[in-house]
């Protein structure tokens, strides 16, 4: 059994969420009870995974896409309110972290993704460091990359091929960094991998031959939490679960 406080703290600490400007508060969301014994980690403090949590009896939710963001105006209606007053209601605590998340070198989204693809990232580049840059112990080609993204995702990969280059250096931003492409291509990467891709990515692939690999959001970020609520589970001696509740974006 831990505190919710205890947890808090913890993760304020283990994530540094202090040294990010984020784009909604990063920590507990939503006050529950007191006690945590059993923890649900899911992606998205979704609906459907808050009901989850309440038919596994859990305490507290950990979450990577919380429930408040920069420019909500503050009224809890609708969807919102039916997401609270579920929490409130079965007095589960919530707790969000995105872009630390996202940067922790252990438990975090890209450090995650990475481990899965077999890529060890040895510089950052990007925003707030969030982007992660390594090197493949065995060239690939683009089909070959995308194959093994879409195997690890359980979704198509979006592909557009660079210049036709073996892909050496790997660069990598879990979620909708599209927007970390430029960057990724000034850092010497071969590809860019990230959850999703806009209009403007397809043209810059193939104009400057770094190839970029489109995932899917959620696919990208389905890990860190996972890892984080393990580990979790480890240090405060509590139960784990999480819950994948599906997303095709």
């Amino acid at each position: 059994m831990a505190r919710r406080s205890e947890i808090d703290e913890y993760l304020s600490a283990q994530l540094q969420t202090a040294s990010f400007k984020d784009y909604g508060p990063n920590g507990l969301q939503i006050e529950g009870r007191d006690e945590v014994r059993r923890l649900v980690s899911g992606v998205t403090a979704s609906r459907a995974l808050i009901d989850a949590a309440i038919d596994a009896q859990a305490d507290a939710v950990l979450v990577h896409h919380g429930l408040f963001w920069r420019g909500h105006e503050g009224r809890i209606t609708g969807w919102l309110k039916q997401r609270v007053a579920r929490l409130l209601g079965h007095d589960i605590s919530l707790y969000a972290y995105h872009l630390p998340l996202d940067a922790h070198a252990e438990f975090g989204n890209n450090a995650q993704l990475g481990a899965r693809l077999g890529i060890t990232a040895d510089a950052r580049f990007g925003e707030q460091s969030l982007g992660f840059i390594g090197t493949l112990t065995v060239p690939s080609t683009v089909a070959d990359l995308a194959a093994r993204c879409a195997r690890l995702s359980g979704r198509p990969t979006t592909a557009i091929d660079g210049d036709g280059r073996a892909l050496v250096r790997v660069a990598w931003c879990s979620g909708g960094a599209q927007s970390y492409f430029e960057s990724a291509i000034a850092a010497g990467a071969d590809v860019f991998i990230t959850g999703e891709i806009s209009e403007p990515q397809a043209h810059l692939a193939r104009e400057t031959g770094t190839a970029f690999l489109a995932i899917g959001h959620h696919a990208s970020e389905r890990y860190g939490v996972q890892a984080l609520g393990a580990h979790l589970a480890t240090v405060f001696g509590i139960e784990h679960l999480h819950i994948e509740i599906d997303n095709p974006a």
